[in-house]
């Protein structure tokens, strides 16, 4: 795994691993951070940390000042996609709109709160796991996929070998002060 310094931009994907060049060119193809720019998307989740296996999805987390306008933008940007659902629901004590469907070879998540991108936990979680990653180097990458393939959330895998106790999704956010010195 190289060290990725600015997870904003998606073109350090053009120079990944061939599942990461692929996302790189399904989102820019279909323009879909062009499409929900209004929104700060970000890409967070396991592609790209380089532990995704099979079945991950894209992440794509967004900040909206008005629900209504993230629905209605999401339903007409999207909503004739494969497999495309939105709905809504409280995540982490915050009100979230979550909308998923399918472009080409990969399940999208859209995910939608009033909360800045970068202040989201998918996005802090995605940092923290790269710190991780790039501290304990490859044999804990290999082990957090192994683990992955077992049914494990990427989120509980690294806290099972980190030997962290309690919820692993709020538990791997205490360590954010740690890390960063936050």
């Amino acid at each position: 795994m190289r060290e990725v310094k600015d997870f904003t931009n998606l073109d350090y994907l053009q120079h990944g691993n061939m599942r990461q060049q692929a996302a790189y060119w399904l989102l820019t193809r279909y323009e879909v951070m062009e499409k929900l720019a209004p929104f700060h998307p970000l890409l967070a989740g396991t592609i790209p940390l380089e532990i995704d296996i099979a079945q991950s999805d894209l992440d794509i987390v967004c900040c909206w000042a008005d629900k209504s306008v993230f629905i209605e933008t999401v339903n007409r940007q999207f909503d004739t996609f494969p497999s495309f659902v939105i709905k809504e629901k409280i995540v982490g004590k915050h009100l979230s709109v979550v909308a998923n469907f399918r472009l080409g070879s990969f399940e999208i998540e859209l995910f939608g709160q009033e909360l800045p991108s970068q202040r989201q936990a998918a996005y802090r979680h995605m940092l923290i796991e790269n710190r991780l990653l790039l501290q304990y180097g490859e044999a804990f990458r290999q082990k957090v996929v192994q683990l992955k393939r077992q049914g494990y959330k990427t989120e509980p895998a690294f806290a099972k070998l980190l030997g962290l106790k309690g919820d692993p999704y709020e538990t791997l956010l205490l360590l954010e002060q740690e890390i960063f010195g936050l």
